[in-house]
């Protein structure tokens, strides 16, 4: 779907600032959002039977990412 709707191939206005070859990359994770909410049920993430949690590299080269978990509540 990603490569339907924000094909690699595409030219992006961001290659005129930046020409870098990852357009396609900010627009996906614009489709895709950034943040996660997830509320916890006695303990546990209530997730649904199917669901789960995955990360999703988009960019062209490797790069050292970060991962926040903040925890809210009582």
């Amino acid at each position: 779907m990603l490569e339907r709707v924000a094909p690699k191939s595409m030219y992006y206005e961001h290659e005129k600032a930046y020409r870098d070859g990852n357009g396609h990359s900010h627009v996906r994770s614009s489709l895709l959002g950034q943040y996660l909410s997830i509320p916890f049920l006695n303990g546990s993430l209530a997730l649904g039977r199917w669901q789960s949690i995955a990360f999703v590299e988009l960019d062209i080269r490797p790069r050292r990412r970060s991962i926040v978990l903040q925890l809210i509540g009582e």
